[in-house]
């Protein structure tokens, strides 16, 4: 991919076209910009600069975030409004009787997509990254929220987008790309598979031996409502949940 190509129409510069976008949406108050630390945000919060807009940045903490991230946003990125959440992790898998899964993914709405409500909200969606996101729109409204709109600028932009901006600017990047990690979210999270789930047991074991002490506090409170299901204890609820494939065995987890 290349950050200009040429098209039946003309040349098309993703650069200026996102700039253009920033630009003809900004509302009076300015954007609420969702930064995550990750490539895709240091790239919107970028253009947003080059734009010359009026936004404040917000990175909403979740708990199980990796240190590096934290880290690399206080060093690169210290404007960045670091948002701590009302419930940790820890708390919320006892609360939910569940950990997250694939399918149930409570803990983004309590922890990832918090804030912003009455704001027009840039994010760094975009199509490529996942079949649910290639049907999102440029511009959408919260369906839990309506008063929260949201401006995707790069949701057509490619990976090689992406990282070829980032050299073209020499930006600095989380140094957990340089390890391996394509993307970086949540520490363990479901979404990266049973494969990125065991590489963060290996490189975040203390995030591991707390998500085993939350699977025990959630068992009691199974326990407690009476509600039979299928685990002994913590070490099986840790492996039902790295290796759960979908759907199919979700609904079986209480006998």
């Amino acid at each position: 991919m290349s950050l200009k190509e040429l098209t039946l129409e003309g040349e098309i510069d993703r650069i200026q076209v996102a700039i253009e976008r920033l630009k003809t949406f900004e509302p009076p108050e300015g954007y609420y910009l969702a930064f995550s630390g990750g490539k895709d945000s240091i790239v919107l919060k970028k253009l947003a600069d080059m734009a010359k807009i009026k936004y404040d940045a917000h990175f909403n903490l979740t708990s199980v975030d990796p240190k590096e991230v934290i880290l690399f946003t206080r060093k690169y990125h210290p404007d960045v409004i670091l948002e701590k959440p009302e419930k940790t992790m820890w708390k919320l898998i006892p609360e939910h009787k569940l950990p997250p899964t694939r399918i149930a993914r409570y803990c983004c709405q309590y922890l990832k997509e918090r804030g912003g409500s009455g704001r027009f909200v840039l994010t760094g969606n975009r199509k490529s990254e996942s079949y649910k996101r290639s049907k999102r729109k440029m511009i959408e409204t919260c369906f839990k929220d309506g008063s929260k709109k949201y401006l995707h600028p790069i949701i057509d932009w490619k990976d090689g987008d992406i990282w070829e901006f980032i050299r073209k600017f020499k930006m600095p990047y989380c140094e957990l790309y340089d390890q391996g990690q394509k993307r970086i979210g949540c520490i363990m999270c479901p979404m990266g598979g049973p494969k990125g789930m065991l590489r963060d047991k290996e490189k975040f074991p203390g995030h591991y031996k707390a998500y085993l002490k939350a699977f025990e506090k959630m068992l009691i409170e199974l326990d407690k409502s009476g509600k039979p299901h299928i685990w002994k204890n913590a070490e099986e609820v840790m492996k039902w949940w790295i290796y759960n494939p979908g759907k199919k065995k979700q609904e079986r987890l209480f006998d």
